[in-house]
């Protein structure tokens, strides 16, 4: 799914934290994590009980990125 980078950029943002000695920073990272995995499966469920993948990609544009 095209929602499932954000878990890569929070994990690689928990790594900087740690080892930059942030560990609050870290936690909070983690309790992230959570809310995007929770808020993800819920979307693909909503799209299961729908019966379709209405997903929008994010582009890159000459203009700005936006929805396409």
């Amino acid at each position: 799914m095209q929602t499932d980078w954000i878990l890569d950029v929070l994990a690689d943002l928990k790594t900087f934290a740690m080892s930059s000695d942030l560990p609050k920073l870290a936690a909070q990272l983690d309790n992230s994590a959570v809310v995007a995995v929770a808020e993800i499966s819920a979307l693909q469920e909503r799209r299961l009980i729908l019966g379709h993948d209405n997903d929008k990609e994010i582009k890159s544009r000459p203009q700005g990125t936006g929805l396409r």
